[in-house]
C-alpha cells in the first residue's frame, strides 16, 4: 500500500490569480479551505514542484501536486457518550446530538466530546478531518441540539465536504428569538467575521466572510419570537450571530446578549430541526427530522402566546 495518493493540477486562465489555498479547496479530495492549509502545512503541496505558501498567487500553466497522506487510524479514547444514532449505513450516520455535548477535542474539551463516543460506538470513522476530529463534516455549537452527519469512510467525507461546500446540504433549524421580530420572513446577509473586541466571539464585521440566513416566523409569544431558519452558508455561529446584530439574540444566549433561560443552564434555545442531503456514494435522496427536546418544548410551555 502506497504512502499517499498523488494528484495533479495544471492551472487554467480562470484560476490564475487565486490562492493556493482556496484553489486547493477546490479539489473534490480535499472540499474546504481548512483541509487545504493542513495539508499546505504538513508540506504535502508542491507548486512547480516546489513548497508554496497558502497564500501563494496562482499564474496560469502553474503545476500543482497535492499529496494526500494515507489516513491513520485514530488514537481517541473510546468513551461512552449519550447520543441517540439516527441513520446509520456502511458511509455514514446521521446523530442527534444533546446540548451540553461538544463534538470533537478542542483545548479545554479533550475528552467526553461526540467523537470520543463515535468512536466507541461506530465501526469505522472517516480519517479526512484529521485525527481528532474523524468523521467530523460539519459541527453544531456545544449548546444546540439535534441533527448532525457524520462521514464513516473517506469517500464518503470528501463528497459532503464538497456539498456542503456547492450549498446542496440544507439544514434547518428551530430557533427562539428574544424580543418581538418585526417581521414575518427574511433573509439575513451580513459578513461574519472575529469580533476584533473579544476574539472568542464572531461579529458583523467589514471584510468578514459571506454569510447568508434565511427565517420564517412560526409563532409569536410575549416578548419572544419562534422562528424557522435555514443556512445557506456555515459560518461559525452563524445564526446566533445575524439574529443578535438584528438585535433579537436566541434566546439563552448570554455571549451574544440574551438573558439565560430558567432552569436552563447555559444551554441557548436553538436545534437542528432538519437535515437533507444526497446520499454521498448512491446519490439517494435523504430528509430527516428531529423534535424539540423536551426541556425546550417544557419552557415554551411556559410563555404566554401573542394575540
Amino acid at each position: 500500500m502506497t504512502e499517499h495518493e498523488t494528484f495533479k493540477l495544471e492551472v487554467q486562465q480562470e484560476s490564475a490569480g487565486k490562492r493556493l489555498d482556496a484553489l486547493l479547496s477546490e479539489f473534490p479530495q480535499i472540499g474546504s479551505r481548512s483541509q487545504a492549509e493542513r495539508l499546505i502545512k504538513q508540506l504535502c503541496v508542491l507548486v512547480n514542484g516546489e513548497y508554496a505558501a497558502k497564500s501563494h498567487r496562482m499564474v496560469e500553466g502553474d503545476l500543482v501536486e497535492l499529496l494526500i497522506p494515507e489516513t491513520k487510524p485514530t488514537e481517541l479514547l473510546p468513551e461512552e457518550i449519550d447520543f441517540t444514532i439516527v441513520f446509520e449505513d456502511e458511509h455514514l450516520a446521521v446523530i442527534d446530538k444533546p446540548a451540553g455535548l461538544v463534538v470533537h477535542p478542542a483545548p479545554g474539551h479533550e475528552s467526553g466530546t461526540l467523537v470520543n463516543g463515535l468512536v466507541a460506538r461506530l465501526k469505522d470513522l472517516s480519517g479526512v478531518g484529521g485525527e481528532l476530529r474523524p468523521g467530523i463534516v460539519h459541527r453544531l455549537d456545544k449548546e444546540t441540539s439535534g441533527l448532525l452527519v457524520v462521514a464513516k469512510s473517506d469517500e464518503a467525507h470528501r463528497e459532503l465536504s464538497r456539498a456542503l461546500k456547492e450549498r446542496e446540504v440544507q439544514r434547518e433549524y428551530i430557533a427562539l428569538l428574544q424580543g418581538s421580530l418585526p417581521w414575518k420572513d427574511g433573509d439575513i446577509s451580513a459578513p461574519i467575521g472575529r469580533d476584533p473586541g473579544e476574539r472568542k466571539r464572531m461579529a458583523v464585521v467589514s471584510g468578514g466572510k459571506n454569510a447568508l440566513t434565511y427565517f420564517d416566523v412560526s409563532r409569536r409569544y410575549i416578548h419572544y419570537t419562534l422562528v424557522d431558519v435555514r443556512l445557506a452558508t456555515g459560518r461559525t455561529h452563524q445564526i446566533r450571530v445575524h439574529f443578535s446584530h438584528l438585535g433579537y439574540p436566541v434566546a439563552g444566549d448570554v455571549t451574544y446578549g440574551a438573558k439565560s433561560l430558567p432552569a436552563q443552564g447555559s444551554r441557548f434555545f436553538l436545534h437542528a430541526a432538519r437535515l437533507r442531503f444526497r446520499h454521498p456514494v448512491n446519490g439517494e435522496s435523504m430528509e430527516f427530522e428531529q423534535k424539540l427536546p423536551s426541556e425546550l418544548t417544557g419552557f415554551l410551555d411556559t410563555l404566554p402566546e401573542q394575540t
